[in-house]
This record gives structure tokens, C-alpha cells and sequence, in this order.
């Protein structure tokens, strides 16, 4: 079975380049959650609908910089607390993912920081599933020491092994399509992702079909019809039958 295809970028997307990337099969868009200052790369919830209405998910990711999990706890309360306001803003439904970026060469010495850093921006999160974008080592230490519950695995500084935590494998970078610059994604199932389409409402069953409904009415009229000498029974049956019209 061929994977899903997708994209990550930091530039966002027109209505044209989203329906452009999803007739090229794309299926998802990985794009980021960031403050007001870094506006040129961050994802708006306009941006969002124009993903969606091209038929695309969106997988949301949080990064300032590239190494800010090396900084531990204090970076994790603060992104996390950031990343909570952005995915209000853009109305990312609860119990998706965000996804927070190890984008470097994260070495074991770093891996208690990274570990913290995620638990910290998890509390801040309350009702949003916490992931993690890194390396193949990255990914199979956070698994082990379950920081979070989605993996975004890149290639880079990989060694070409994929971790079988991996939600998502980056596996090429700087790519061009529809004249936009991207990574290139597989999906591999349990993404977190999202979209802007309200969520489905269940219509309500009616409690009886035409035929049960026809078979309690021809109960009811025998019953009638044999409360002729019993004024007890008639009173109790015209009660059942305005009961049954009112359901």
C-alpha cells in the first residue's frame, strides 16, 4: 500500500498553490504555529480553510528556533503557552497534534532537556495531543521515555533508519512544487492532524420505522375495539395513543 503524500513548508500557501499541490496528490500540509513576529511563516486560520477546501489536512508544528528544546522546562512552558494561543486563533480542534521542533543534531547529552521541554509545553496544552519532529535517535528516546505521543521523523542526521514510533517521515528536503519551496512527507498513520470542516453531527433515529409504526397502530385499534365493554381499558388506550402521536 503506497504511503500518503504531503509537504512541510514555512512560506504559506495561496488558495491557487493549495489546490495545485493536492492535484499533484498531495494530501496534507505541515505548516507552522508560531508568534505574530515570525509572521512570514506562520499559519493563519485563512490559511487553513484554503488547505482544507483543497482537500488537504493540516498537521501543525511549533518552532522558533532550532534548538530551542535544548533549553529544557523554562522553553517548553513558553512555547507551549505560545503554541496553546496559536492553535486558538487558528481554531485547530482539540485532540489533534502539535508538534514541537528538534531540528538539530540532538545528541544523548541533550536528550533529558528535550524530554522536559516537551513534558512542560504538554501542561500547557490541555486538550491537544503533544508531538515531537527530530531524528531517528530523537524519536526512539522520546518513545522510550514516553515525552509525547506523535513522532515527525526526519531524514537528516537519520543514518537512513526510520523509527517505527514515526508518524510522519520527512524524507526530502528543499523540493519545489507549484513553484513553492517544500519538503516532502509520508504519512504512516496516527498524524493528529486536522481541518477546518465542522465536525459531523449525528442525526437523531426515529424510534419506529412505517411498518412498526402500522403494527402498533393496528395493536392498538384491536385493543380499542375490545374496550367497547370495558370503559377502563378505553380510557387507558386513548392515553396509549396519544402518547404514541406524541413520540
Amino acid at each position: 500500500m503506497a504511503a500518503t503524500k504531503g509537504i512541510d513548508c514555512a512560506v504559506p500557501l495561496t488558495a491557487e498553490k493549495a489546490r495545485a499541490m493536492a492535484a499533484a496528490g498531495m494530501k496534507f500540509v505541515c505548516r507552522y504555529l508560531v508568534p505574530i513576529s515570525m509572521e512570514w511563516k506562520r499559519l493563519t486560520r485563512a490559511e487553513a480553510e484554503v488547505i482544507t477546501a483543497a482537500g488537504m489536512q493540516v498537521v501543525s508544528v511549533f518552532q522558533r528556533g532550532t534548538n530551542d528544546a535544548a533549553g529544557g522546562a523554562v522553553n517548553g512552558i513558553r512555547d507551549g503557552k505560545a503554541a496553546l494561543h496559536e492553535a486558538k486563533l487558528v481554531g485547530q480542534p482539540v485532540g489533534t497534534a502539535i508538534y514541537f521542533a528538534v531540528d538539530f543534531d540532538a545528541q544523548p547529552k541533550d536528550y533529558a532537556a528535550i524530554e522536559a521541554y516537551l513534558r512542560a509545553a504538554a501542561k500547557e496544552l490541555p486538550g491537544y495531543s503533544v508531538g515531537v519532529y527530530g531524528s531517528h535517535s530523537v524519536l526512539e528516546e522520546m518513545a522510550k521515555r514516553g515525552a509525547c505521543k506523535h513522532f515527525w521523523q526526519t531524514y537528516a542526521w537519520s543514518k537512513g533508519k526510520l523509527s517505527k514510533a514515526a508518524n510522519l517521515y520527512q524524507y526530502k528536503n528543499g523540493q519545489e512544487l507549484a513553484g513553492h519551496s517544500v519538503d516532502y512527507n509520508d504519512a504512516l498513520g496516527g498524524e493528529g492532524w486536522w481541518n477546518t470542516n465542522p465536525p459531523a453531527v449525528e442525526k437523531p433515529v426515529n424510534k419506529f420505522d412505517k411498518e412498526s409504526a402500522e403494527e402498533v397502530i393496528s395493536i392498538l385499534g384491536s385493543v380499542w375495539m375490545a374496550s367497547d365493554n370495558d370503559p377502563g381499558v378505553r380510557e387507558a388506550t386513548t392515553m396509549q395513543r396519544t402518547l404514541y402521536v406524541m413520540l
